[in-house]
């Protein structure tokens, strides 16, 4: 290799890395809303509402069918203002989705508030374009740890998020949650801010000026690796938010533990989900992504069985540090498979299409967990693993069988 290119692929990686840094940053800010979002808005929805209270968490439903949307039109934002400004559009909506959620509060209109949870969940698709964003922007071989030091930035969210709830929702007193939304406006300020000092490069204007050609949509979701990956991450992070969303009725309504212990749990599950992500991309690099998706999805599956060994605290704490582990291995493996089966240029209409899909699924999950506990109980829940790992593996085994004959 002579030198230049050496020198040339330097300067490429110190800015890919100066890119990620700064998109760390940004999203950890800007992914808080989802902690503050669900920390507080089931109990502000029902203290909005009167006798009936069925309703308290269709802010949260708002939310998730906001990132689904967002997903959709941070695709758009990109296509006509270029990545850097369509993230800034999405810290604005993010600010003016808290609030809309304070004035809400002040007014004492649920659905007012419900409504600011749609711009706060649409500022949230947004943020999830972040971690293609740094792959796409990092050499072939720097991608998985990219995607990996991005996700690792839920560190900071994970505490950040319930910090800003616990020092200012009586800010407002006796409005109460008001100051937890209104903090959301800097928080996305500050994001905005570390947004103008990105060096993202142009890969539409690169592809124009070498004449790359364009593949259709159909032909790039339609090959083997794309569809493994996002089949993969999918299942995922659906089956994350399937038993996140269930363990803590399993736990206070099903066996009559504290809800301390059930948001004990949930803390170090959401801790499990993101430490892993400052070695995950080490991970790939060594042992390769599909081995890291594959090692993923067997922790999903030692998930499942400790679940159904029984439903001592035990049970359901390890269980959901597992299933943090397992979502952390499949989700930023099968995100590194997405990000390698399609060109930077063709990047926006791909990631638009893959992140409507996956994030509808993982609203319908969410939806529906809570239907299935009532309804057949929580080793139900824990039954569903199975099928779904067993036929991601399958075609994980499959994707790295074909990869090994075109390379022989």
């Amino acid at each position: 290799m002579s030198t230049g290119t050496v020198e040339g692929l330097e300067r490429e990686l110190s800015a890919a890395r100066r890119n990620v840094f700064l998109l760390m940053l940004a999203q950890a800010l800007l992914a808080s809303a989802g902690p503050i979002a669900f920390s507080i808005g089931g109990l502000a929805g029902y203290n909005l509402l009167g006798a009936d209270k069925s309703l308290a968490t269709a802010p949260l439903t708002a939310f998730n069918v906001g990132v689904a949307l967002g997903a959709v039109l941070v695709a758009i934002a990109a296509r006509m203002l270029g990545r850097t400004y369509g993230f800034i559009v999405g810290a604005l909506l993010g600010a003016a989705g808290g609030l809309i959620a304070a004035i809400a509060l002040f007014r004492g209109d649920f659905w007012l508030f419900a409504f600011g949870f749609v711009f706060i969940g649409i500022s949230g698709g947004f943020a999830q374009k972040i971690r293609f964003a740094a792959a796409d922007a990092s050499p072939s071989f720097y991608k998985p740890r990219a995607i990996s030091w991005i996700l690792a930035g839920g560190v900071i969210s994970a505490v950040l998020g319930p910090q800003v709830v616990i020092l200012s929702k009586d800010m407002f007193e006796p409005v109460l949650f008001v100051g937890a939304f209104v903090a959301l406006a800097p928080l996305c300020l500050a994001a905005i801010v570390l947004f103008l000092f990105l060096r993202l490069p142009d890969h539409k204007a690169q592809a124009v000026a070498t004449g790359l050609p364009v593949r259709p949509l159909r032909e790039i979701v339609l090959t083997q690796r794309f569809m493994t990956g996002m089949i993969c991450g999918i299942s995922s992070y659906a089956l994350m938010t399937f038993m996140m969303t269930g363990a803590p009725l399993a736990m206070v309504i099903g066996c009559g533990f504290s809800p301390e212990l059930a948001t004990l749990g949930i803390q170090w599950h959401v801790l499990a989900m993101f430490a892993p992500s400052f070695f995950t991309g080490m991970l790939i690099q060594r042992f390769g992504t599909e081995k890291v998706v594959a090692a993923g999805l067997i922790i999903l599956m030692a998930c499942a069985l400790v679940a159904h060994a029984g439903i001592e605290l035990w049970n359901f704490w390890g269980a959901l540090i597992l299933l943090g582990i397992g979502w952390n291995f499949g989700f930023i493996g099968a995100t590194a498979i997405v990000a390698s089966s399609y060109q930077p240029h063709e990047a926006d209409k791909v990631q638009g299409f893959h992140d409507i899909i996956l994030f509808g699924t993982v609203a319908l999950a969410s939806f529906s967990s809570g239907k299935v506990f009532n309804t057949y109980g929580w080793q139900t829940i824990n039954l569903m693993f199975w099928p779904i790992t067993g036929v991601s593996l399958v075609l994980v085994l499959l994707l790295v069988l074909r990869t090994r004959r075109a390379t022989v």
